[in-house]
């Protein structure tokens, strides 16, 4: 039940009708007697900077998440950022904080890299290829480039948000392989796509499947659906796979804790969810 009294994390993007997080973070809060609510709130990029600042005025907002298409664009919009979010170029977390100021975060990648681990994956020396250079993508080179893979080539249909990321990681990672330009999977120990492709019935796989080898681990970040078109052509090949709802129930640990809620663990998460498809 929400009432005047209830503390509101704005969940910030578009399309909304793919959103997870309410049926995940809700319940939760429910579960534990916390009177606070996350709110859906369908957001266009071209008006996503007044419409941003008009919501983080709100005096009942903790803050917000922030995911697809204004994880980039939002960094330029708070007044303070982690180095995570440096690394990555891209936010999805804000705190608004007692003053009113704007603290920007990103756990994308964390989430990410603790699923695959949890699974089993070795990441050390691995060679890894990321197709999508955007927000989730850039956050997700970051988090596996500190987990100690050998190599990461990057692909981006925009060759410069590609090179740009490879910068960057550069920067901070000058032992590490970093390639642009390429999405042949073949001789990769994992795959990840982070691109929107699989989210329209018609989307063209973002990979060749036919030259991902059965030993490859394969991560997706879309959550429309819970096996994408690409996780099943995987699945029947045999590749071990992380589905884009993992990459969440991983990281909302983080956000709680972020947000001042305590912390959960991705199996409490998992318990009282109310994930549909």
């Amino acid at each position: 039940m929400i009432s005047g009294k209830t503390t509101l994390i704005a969940h910030i993007g578009d399309p909304t009708e793919t959103f997870k997080s309410p049926m995940i973070y809700n319940p939760w809060f429910d579960s534990r007697g916390i009177d606070a609510c996350v709110v859906p709130m369908g957001v266009k990029a071209a008006h996503f900077a007044p419409d941003f600042a008009a919501i983080m005025r709100f005096t009942n907002l903790r803050g917000a998440l922030i995911t697809m298409p204004h994880k980039v664009s939002v960094v330029d919009l708070v007044h303070e950022v982690t180095p995570a979010v440096h690394i990555a170029g891209a936010c999805n977390a804000v705190l608004r904080r007692e003053d009113g100021t704007l603290l920007g975060d990103q756990f994308d990648g964390a989430g990410f890299v603790r699923g695959v681990l949890r699974k089993g994956r070795q990441l050390q020396g691995a060679r890894v290829l990321i197709s999508g250079a955007g927000g989730v993508g850039s956050a997700i080179a970051a988090s596996l480039a500190a987990a100690g893979v050998g190599e990461l080539m990057l692909f981006d249909t925009r060759a410069e948000s590609a090179q740009a990321l490879a910068g960057r990681l550069a920067a901070y990672y000058p032992r590490m392989k970093v390639g642009t330009g390429s999405r042949d999977p073949q001789g990769f120990d994992v795959v990840v796509n982070a691109t929107p492709l699989g989210m329209k019935d018609d989307d063209p796989l973002p990979f060749d499947v036919q030259r991902i080898a059965p030993t490859t681990f394969v991560g997706e970040v879309v959550m429309k659906s819970e096996f994408t078109p690409l996780l099943r052509a995987v699945r029947d090949k045999g590749c071990d796979f992380q589905v884009g709802t993992d990459m969440l129930f991983e990281m909302i640990p983080a956000y709680l804790e972020f947000f001042g809620f305590g912390s959960a663990t991705p199996d409490e998460l998992r318990a009282t969810a109310h994930i549909s498809y």
